[in-house]
């Protein structure tokens, strides 16, 4: 058995705000910022949404999670890529809650188990979680927008295909029929000139918006797109299909440059939903 640890805050007062008040009330503006943006004809069963610091990509992570308006899950799902170390597999935390500003959020402890009990892909790598500020960034965002739900915080560590496909067939076994939202962390190209992000993305933003995990692989794998979370995003897509969806929307893409005005270098941030 896992010892029972809360996982504190990694990037509180550095990635957002460390007082609960002011995280509050930054999320509420940027949920206010894409009150405009149309929701999606259906139920949401996943989304991808950036991982930079909220004043970077806060608004296009609103544009996802504001899709969640008035619906209720009994579990959230978050896959993020591992950005301080590498390993096999994917690792999930194994026993004690998630900590943010805003309170304590509870470990799904039933699945989690299930998953490291049963299944070789899940594995717990303390290392992955302790600064892994991916999975970390969207908590306070699912705090404010749902009313109360149980965590499944994976970080996964080898992204490949394989992996990727190992972790679908063990979280659909697990989690069907089950009330679960899906969420992958990711941001798309890295420290391009404006116009180059805006081309590179453009190709993950067709293949999500045609719901083709497949040919989002294919243009990450091929060199015609960049994305640190392609594995989270091939993953959620396919398990949403398996878990019923048939469609996806990009329904926001900004990069860095729309922020700062900097436009030699920019990273590339895309909100979607994925619904049935």
């Amino acid at each position: 058995m896992h010892e029972n640890i809360v996982r504190i805050p990694a990037v509180a007062g550095t990635f957002y705000p460390s007082d609960p008040k002011t995280l509050r009330d930054d999320i509420a503006g940027y949920l206010q910022s894409v009150i405009g943006i149309d929701k999606v004809p259906g139920s949401v069963t996943g989304l991808i949404s950036p991982h930079a610091g909220y004043m970077y990509s806060g608004r296009v992570a609103a544009a996802a999670y504001s899709q969640l308006s008035g619906a209720d899950y009994d579990y959230v799902l978050v896959i993020a890529p591992s950005h301080h170390i590498y390993f096999q597999g994917a690792s999930v935390y194994p026993a004690g809650d998630y900590q943010t500003p805003l309170g304590i959020i509870p470990l799904a402890g039933n699945i989690v188990q299930k998953l490291l009990s049963e299944y070789s892909i899940f594995h717990y790598v303390s290392q992955a979680h302790r600064q892994e500020h991916a999975l970390e960034v969207q908590l306070p965002f699912l705090q404010v927008v749902l009313p109360k739900f149980s965590l499944i915080p994976v970080v996964m560590g080898s992204q490949d295909w394989e992996t990727a496909s190992m972790m679908v067939a063990a979280l659909g076994a697990v989690l069907l029929g089950k009330r679960v939202l899906l969420v992958a962390s990711s941001d798309l190209s890295h420290y391009h000139s404006y116009d180059e992000a805006v081309s590179l993305d453009s190709n993950i933003l067709e293949a999500v918006n045609n719901n083709d995990s497949r040919a989002l692989w294919n243009v990450v794998a091929g060199g015609k797109a960049e994305a640190c979370g392609v594995g989270p995003m091939v993953a959620v897509m396919m398990l949403a299909a398996k878990l019923g969806a048939t469609s996806a929307r990009v329904v926001a893409y900004q990069n860095s440059g729309d922020v700062t005005g900097e436009r030699g270098q920019v990273v590339g941030y895309m909100a979607a939903a994925i619904y049935k």
